[in-house]
Protein backbone atom coordinates (compact mmCIF):
# COMPACT_ATOMS: atom_id res chain seq x y z
CA UNK A 1 0.00 0.00 0.00
CA UNK A 2 1.51 3.36 -0.97
CA UNK A 3 2.47 5.58 1.96
CA UNK A 4 0.82 8.55 0.22
CA UNK A 5 -2.65 7.07 0.72
CA UNK A 6 -4.54 9.41 3.07
CA UNK A 7 -1.47 10.85 4.81
CA UNK A 8 -2.20 11.96 8.35
CA UNK A 9 -2.29 15.74 8.44
CA UNK A 10 -3.34 18.02 11.28
CA UNK A 11 0.01 19.37 12.49
CA UNK A 12 -1.57 22.76 13.06
CA UNK A 13 1.09 23.91 15.52
CA UNK A 14 3.57 24.01 12.64
CA UNK A 15 1.44 26.41 10.60
CA UNK A 16 2.62 30.04 10.65
CA UNK A 17 -1.03 31.10 10.29
CA UNK A 18 -1.85 29.29 13.55
CA UNK A 19 1.10 30.88 15.34
CA UNK A 20 -0.05 34.32 14.17
CA UNK A 21 -3.59 33.58 15.35
CA UNK A 22 -2.24 32.60 18.77
CA UNK A 23 -0.35 35.90 18.98
CA UNK A 24 -3.56 37.75 18.07
CA UNK A 25 -5.52 35.95 20.79
CA UNK A 26 -2.91 36.73 23.48
CA UNK A 27 -2.68 40.41 22.46
CA UNK A 28 -6.49 40.67 22.40
CA UNK A 29 -6.79 39.03 25.83
CA UNK A 30 -4.38 41.58 27.27
CA UNK A 31 -6.11 44.46 25.46
CA UNK A 32 -9.72 43.77 26.55
CA UNK A 33 -8.72 43.10 30.17
CA UNK A 34 -6.74 46.34 30.44
CA UNK A 35 -8.58 48.85 28.26
CA UNK A 36 -12.23 47.79 28.09
CA UNK A 37 -14.83 47.86 30.86
CA UNK A 38 -15.88 44.56 32.39
CA UNK A 39 -19.54 45.08 31.51
CA UNK A 40 -18.77 45.97 27.89
CA UNK A 41 -20.17 43.31 25.53
CA UNK A 42 -17.28 44.06 23.20
CA UNK A 43 -14.97 42.20 25.59
CA UNK A 44 -16.67 38.86 24.97
CA UNK A 45 -17.16 39.55 21.27
CA UNK A 46 -13.50 40.35 20.68
CA UNK A 47 -12.29 37.37 22.70
CA UNK A 48 -14.68 35.03 20.90
CA UNK A 49 -13.60 36.35 17.49
CA UNK A 50 -9.91 35.95 18.42
CA UNK A 51 -10.55 32.42 19.73
CA UNK A 52 -12.58 31.44 16.65
CA UNK A 53 -9.77 32.60 14.39
CA UNK A 54 -7.33 30.34 16.22
CA UNK A 55 -9.49 27.30 16.88
CA UNK A 56 -10.89 27.00 13.36
CA UNK A 57 -7.35 26.74 12.03
CA UNK A 58 -6.82 23.84 14.44
CA UNK A 59 -10.02 22.10 13.37
CA UNK A 60 -9.50 22.79 9.66
CA UNK A 61 -6.00 21.35 9.74
CA UNK A 62 -7.22 18.23 11.56
CA UNK A 63 -10.08 17.75 9.05
CA UNK A 64 -7.74 17.91 6.06
CA UNK A 65 -7.07 14.15 6.14
CA UNK A 66 -10.70 13.18 5.61
CA UNK A 67 -12.21 16.21 3.86
CA UNK A 68 -10.61 18.99 1.87
CA UNK A 69 -14.02 20.61 1.68
CA UNK A 70 -14.27 20.85 5.47
CA UNK A 71 -10.71 22.11 5.70
CA UNK A 72 -11.43 24.94 3.26
CA UNK A 73 -14.68 25.88 5.02
CA UNK A 74 -13.03 26.09 8.44
CA UNK A 75 -10.12 28.16 7.19
CA UNK A 76 -12.65 30.56 5.73
CA UNK A 77 -14.48 30.72 9.07
CA UNK A 78 -11.17 31.56 10.77
CA UNK A 79 -10.54 34.25 8.16
CA UNK A 80 -14.01 35.75 8.71
CA UNK A 81 -13.60 35.76 12.50
CA UNK A 82 -10.33 37.66 12.26
CA UNK A 83 -11.94 40.19 9.92
CA UNK A 84 -14.62 40.76 12.57
CA UNK A 85 -11.89 41.33 15.17
CA UNK A 86 -10.10 43.71 12.81
CA UNK A 87 -13.26 45.82 12.58
CA UNK A 88 -13.52 45.94 16.41
CA UNK A 89 -9.97 47.28 16.71
CA UNK A 90 -10.61 49.84 13.97
CA UNK A 91 -13.82 50.92 15.75
CA UNK A 92 -11.92 51.32 19.02
CA UNK A 93 -9.42 53.68 17.36
CA UNK A 94 -12.05 55.61 15.41
CA UNK A 95 -14.52 56.37 18.20
CA UNK A 96 -11.69 57.48 20.49
CA UNK A 97 -10.00 59.60 17.83
CA UNK A 98 -6.81 57.53 18.01
CA UNK A 99 -4.45 57.15 15.09
CA UNK A 100 -4.80 54.20 12.72
CA UNK A 101 -1.34 53.75 11.28
CA UNK A 102 -1.19 54.05 7.52
CA UNK A 103 0.37 50.98 5.95
CA UNK A 104 3.27 53.04 4.55
CA UNK A 105 3.95 54.96 7.76
CA UNK A 106 7.30 54.27 9.51
CA UNK A 107 5.49 52.80 12.52
CA UNK A 108 3.46 50.40 10.36
CA UNK A 109 6.48 49.36 8.27
CA UNK A 110 8.60 48.68 11.36
CA UNK A 111 5.75 46.82 13.09
CA UNK A 112 5.18 44.61 10.03
CA UNK A 113 8.87 43.68 9.97
CA UNK A 114 8.99 42.86 13.69
CA UNK A 115 5.75 40.85 13.52
CA UNK A 116 7.02 38.94 10.48
CA UNK A 117 10.19 37.98 12.37
CA UNK A 118 8.41 36.98 15.60
CA UNK A 119 5.50 34.54 15.21
CA UNK A 120 5.78 33.42 18.86
CA UNK A 121 3.11 34.69 21.25
CA UNK A 122 5.51 34.96 24.22
CA UNK A 123 7.32 37.80 22.41
CA UNK A 124 4.15 39.96 22.48
CA UNK A 125 3.03 39.04 26.00
CA UNK A 126 6.37 40.28 27.31
CA UNK A 127 6.06 43.63 25.48
CA UNK A 128 2.44 44.65 26.07
CA UNK A 129 3.00 46.24 29.48
CA UNK A 130 3.60 49.96 29.29
CA UNK A 131 2.30 50.42 25.76
CA UNK A 132 -0.63 52.67 24.95
CA UNK A 133 -3.99 51.12 23.94
CA UNK A 134 -3.66 52.82 20.53
CA UNK A 135 -0.27 51.20 19.90
CA UNK A 136 -1.53 47.77 20.99
CA UNK A 137 -4.60 48.09 18.75
CA UNK A 138 -2.38 48.96 15.76
CA UNK A 139 -0.03 46.04 16.52
CA UNK A 140 -3.06 43.71 16.62
CA UNK A 141 -4.26 45.10 13.29
CA UNK A 142 -0.88 44.38 11.68
CA UNK A 143 -0.92 40.83 13.04
CA UNK A 144 -4.47 40.29 11.73
CA UNK A 145 -3.48 41.42 8.23
CA UNK A 146 -0.55 38.99 8.24
CA UNK A 147 -2.72 36.12 9.49
CA UNK A 148 -5.35 36.92 6.86
CA UNK A 149 -2.74 36.70 4.10
CA UNK A 150 -1.43 33.37 5.44
CA UNK A 151 -4.96 31.95 5.67
CA UNK A 152 -5.64 32.94 2.07
CA UNK A 153 -2.55 30.97 1.04
CA UNK A 154 -3.66 27.97 3.10
CA UNK A 155 -7.04 28.05 1.37
CA UNK A 156 -5.42 28.26 -2.08
CA UNK A 157 -3.16 25.30 -1.23
CA UNK A 158 -6.14 23.25 -0.03
CA UNK A 159 -8.04 24.05 -3.24
CA UNK A 160 -5.08 23.02 -5.37
CA UNK A 161 -4.71 19.71 -3.51
CA UNK A 162 -8.40 19.03 -3.95
CA UNK A 163 -8.12 19.55 -7.71
CA UNK A 164 -5.03 17.33 -7.92
CA UNK A 165 -6.00 14.56 -5.48
CA UNK A 166 -9.80 14.75 -5.30
CA UNK A 167 -11.87 14.01 -2.24
CA UNK A 168 -11.49 11.08 0.12
CA UNK A 169 -13.70 8.76 -1.97
CA UNK A 170 -11.68 9.42 -5.09
CA UNK A 171 -8.43 8.85 -3.19
CA UNK A 172 -9.71 5.59 -1.71
CA UNK A 173 -10.90 4.32 -5.11
CA UNK A 174 -7.61 5.24 -6.75
CA UNK A 175 -5.59 3.62 -3.95
CA UNK A 176 -7.67 0.42 -4.21
CA UNK A 177 -7.13 0.16 -7.98
CA UNK A 178 -3.41 0.76 -7.61
CA UNK A 179 -3.22 -1.88 -4.90
CA UNK A 180 -4.92 -4.45 -7.12
CA UNK A 181 -2.60 -3.63 -10.03
CA UNK A 182 0.39 -3.99 -7.77
CA UNK A 183 -0.87 -7.41 -6.67
CA UNK A 184 -1.15 -8.56 -10.29
CA UNK A 185 2.38 -7.36 -11.02
CA UNK A 186 3.75 -9.22 -8.00
CA UNK A 187 2.00 -12.48 -8.93
CA UNK A 188 3.29 -12.52 -12.54
CA UNK A 189 2.04 -14.66 -15.42
CA UNK A 190 1.88 -18.46 -15.25
CA UNK A 191 4.77 -20.07 -17.13
CA UNK A 192 4.35 -22.67 -19.94
CA UNK A 193 4.01 -26.32 -18.97
CA UNK A 194 7.21 -28.32 -19.41
CA UNK A 195 7.47 -31.41 -21.72
CA UNK A 196 6.60 -34.85 -20.32
CA UNK A 197 9.54 -36.97 -19.12
CA UNK A 198 10.42 -40.46 -20.51
CA UNK A 199 8.51 -43.49 -19.19
CA UNK A 200 10.62 -45.48 -16.76
CA UNK A 201 11.37 -49.29 -16.97
CA UNK A 202 8.83 -51.78 -15.61
CA UNK A 203 9.70 -53.15 -12.19
CA UNK A 204 10.35 -56.89 -11.42
CA UNK A 205 7.34 -59.15 -10.65
CA UNK A 206 7.03 -59.78 -6.95
CA UNK A 207 7.04 -63.32 -5.37
CA UNK A 208 3.69 -65.14 -4.76
CA UNK A 209 2.17 -64.72 -1.34
CA UNK A 210 1.61 -67.62 1.15
CA UNK A 211 -1.58 -69.77 0.87
CA UNK A 212 -4.14 -68.76 3.47
CA UNK A 213 -5.62 -71.22 6.07
CA UNK A 214 -8.87 -73.14 5.31
CA UNK A 215 -12.09 -71.48 6.40
CA UNK A 216 -14.50 -72.95 9.01
CA UNK A 217 -17.12 -75.59 7.96
CA UNK A 218 -20.51 -74.00 7.43
CA UNK A 219 -23.68 -75.07 9.32
CA UNK A 220 -26.04 -77.80 7.92
CA UNK A 221 -28.85 -76.64 5.64
CA UNK A 222 -32.55 -77.08 6.36
CA UNK A 223 -34.30 -80.43 5.53
CA UNK A 224 -36.13 -80.46 2.17
CA UNK A 225 -39.92 -80.90 1.85
CA UNK A 226 -41.54 -84.46 1.42
CA UNK A 227 -42.02 -85.75 -2.15
CA UNK A 228 -45.42 -86.55 -3.72
CA UNK A 229 -47.15 -89.94 -2.95
CA UNK A 230 -46.74 -92.47 -5.79
CA UNK A 231 -49.68 -94.07 -7.77
CA UNK A 232 -51.36 -97.41 -6.61
CA UNK A 233 -49.85 -100.69 -7.93
CA UNK A 234 -51.65 -103.19 -10.23
CA UNK A 235 -53.93 -105.97 -8.65
CA UNK A 236 -51.46 -108.90 -8.68
CA UNK A 237 -48.93 -110.50 -6.45
CA UNK A 238 -51.44 -111.72 -3.76
CA UNK A 239 -53.21 -108.45 -3.57
CA UNK A 240 -56.98 -108.49 -3.33
CA UNK A 241 -58.86 -108.37 -6.57
CA UNK A 242 -61.33 -105.72 -7.39
CA UNK A 243 -64.05 -108.33 -7.07
CA UNK A 244 -63.16 -109.23 -3.55
CA UNK A 245 -65.49 -107.68 -1.15
CA UNK A 246 -63.74 -106.03 1.66
CA UNK A 247 -65.78 -106.90 4.50
CA UNK A 248 -64.63 -106.30 7.90
CA UNK A 249 -65.73 -108.18 10.90
CA UNK A 250 -64.58 -106.96 14.12
CA UNK A 251 -63.09 -109.80 16.16
CA UNK A 252 -61.68 -109.64 19.53
CA UNK A 253 -58.19 -108.67 18.68
CA UNK A 254 -57.94 -108.44 14.89
CA UNK A 255 -59.74 -107.75 11.61
CA UNK A 256 -60.65 -110.59 9.21
CA UNK A 257 -60.90 -110.09 5.46
CA UNK A 258 -63.30 -112.51 3.57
Amino acid sequence: MPNAFLPQLGHYEELIAYKKAECIYDVTYFFVNHYLSRGDRTVDQMLQAARSGKQNIVEGSAAATASRETEIKLYNVAKASLQELLADYADYLRVRNLELWHKESPKAVQTRRVCREHPDSAFYRERMEGRSPGAIANIAIVLIHQADYLLARLIDTAKKRFLEEGGIREQMTRARLEYRKEGVRRAGRTGRAGSAGRTGRAGRTGSAGRTGSAGRTGSAGRAGSSGRTGSSGRPDGGALSSETINYCHESRNFIIYQ
